[in-house]
């Protein structure tokens, strides 16, 4: 994510858990990078796939899957489709020149399925674009609320993050359902096995969004119960998904005053799988099943597959496909699942150092602007994992990686998808491109 990248912070300091991709090539490239060795040769071999091989594969898959038919007009594609910007062979010059310029009909969607956007109390950017993008987005999630204990007591603290004159904001400019985002903080073995602190925390959640005049929330809790190391236990894992159960049955038994048509949402968030194969304490299919009636969606936490004792892309197009695989499997009962996921897109980017010993971490739009225009590098397209991504050495000659997201990493994201029936979710908005919205 970027800067409070505790819990997700954003959504959790698992929200950017690590994952490891399936593909043995991917694991050569992110152990080329670790290895001071084998750099040279990991730079020498990307010289040669970005300058000869890459560019006329990516174009070649570029014109095929994202270039809009002859008979579409103009006027119809997404703006930055007409200006010629999505492609495989961006430059520094563009992203500079182009970032900030947006079709002047913004209220226009193309990316037709669910959008949920993260927004950070910390990042006041996201605010703004939240009420200028309104219309393009379905869910908005601002990370106001933890639930946590004080002795005996649960409190939920948070209601000093809200803004309720943003709030009012929003819902004059579109029909975007607002849903804090709720991490649950409690410990997990006085909550689950504890009948009244149960219900205390579901009321004080329902009553919360009844006077605040919310649409729902986004839940937290699986990355908190992960790291309690509950979730090994049957027992333990059997009454946490009986409390998200009876989570989402209370909130929907509520009709909404201001639409007595519709009941409070319940969204929640999982993290990916951190191998090729599911691991114990993993959000699996048999979880998503169990939950699916009871929730309304699940936010997939598909970013932070790379760190800074891992460096690479951000999220690997395949590692995305794998884990949707994995969580709703093939066949005529797949699409059903994953209708109701949101797919993790980052809007945030990674700056990795290379030499010198490992290190880097998260940068957010502005960062990124000021890398391109202080060292002015060569934008180069990784093909298998569909992401930009550039080098450069600073003052002190150490070698940086820099991914971050493109206008093209975006559309491939948003074709996957489609294809498979999803929507997105965004962490966060305010670290990205105002351009970025354009193909939303």
């Amino acid at each position: 994510m970027a800067k409070k990248r505790s819990r997700r912070v954003g959504p959790s300091s698992s929200h950017r858990s690590e994952g490891i991709e399936s593909s043995s090539q991917d694991h050569q490239t992110h152990d080329s990078v670790k290895s001071h060795t084998n750099r040279h040769r990991w730079l020498a071999n990307l010289c040669i796939l970005f300058f000869i091989i890459s560019p006329a594969i990516s174009l070649l898959i570029y014109r095929q899957r994202y270039n809009y038919p002859a008979t579409v007009l103009d006027a119809d594609k997404p703006y930055v489709y007409q200006r010629g910007l999505v492609k495989t062979d961006s430059t520094y010059r563009e992203v500079l020149n182009e970032n900030s310029k947006v079709s002047e009909n913004i209220s226009r969607r193309h990316f037709g399925n669910p959008v949920l956007a993260y927004i950070t109390p910390w990042n006041s950017k996201g605010y703004d674009l939240a009420k200028k993008f309104s219309s393009k987005i379905t869910h908005l999630s601002p990370v106001w609320y933890e639930l946590k204990n004080e002795g005996s007591k649960l409190v939920l603290h948070g209601r000093h993050n809200a803004d309720r004159g943003w709030i009012s904001d929003i819902r004059m400019k579109g029909n975007a359902l607002i849903l804090p985002r709720v991490v649950l903080e409690a410990i997990p073995l006085d909550l689950l096995k504890k009948k009244r602190l149960r219900e205390k925390a579901i009321n004080l959640i329902i009553m919360e969004c009844k006077e605040m005049e919310y649409d729902g929330i986004v839940l937290e809790s699986w990355s908190r119960w992960v790291a309690y190391g509950i979730l090994h236990n049957s027992e333990m894992r059997n009454l946490a998904l009986q409390f998200i159960k009876q989570l989402g049955e209370a909130m929907h038994s509520v009709h909404l005053e201001r639409n007595g048509k519709t009941n409070l949402q319940l969204v929640y968030v999982i993290g990916p799988p951190r191998t090729d194969k599911m691991q114990e304490h993993d959000f699996g299919p048999e979880d998503l099943q169990a939950l699916y009636d009871a929730v309304d969606g699940f936010s997939l936490m598909t970013y932070d597959h790379s760190s800074p004792y891992n460096p690479g892309p951000n999220a690997p197009l395949k590692w995305i496909r794998s884990t949707l695989h994995l969580l709703v499997g093939a066949g005529s009962k797949s699409r059903r699942l994953a209708e109701k996921i949101f797919v993790g897109i980052n809007f945030y980017g990674n700056d990795f150092t290379l030499s010198g010993g490992l290190g880097g971490g998260p940068i957010v739009a502005h960062e990124y602007l000021s890398l391109l225009e202080l060292h002015k590098p060569v934008i180069q397209w990784e093909e298998k994992s569909a992401e930009h991504f550039f080098l450069y050495s600073d003052n002190q000659h150490v070698q940086h990686a820099v991914f971050y997201p493109s206008l093209m990493s975006l559309a491939v994201r948003l074709e996957e998808a489609l294809s498979w029936g999803a929507g997105i979710s965004i962490w966060e908005i305010g670290q990205g491109l105002e351009y970025f919205f354009d193909i939303l």
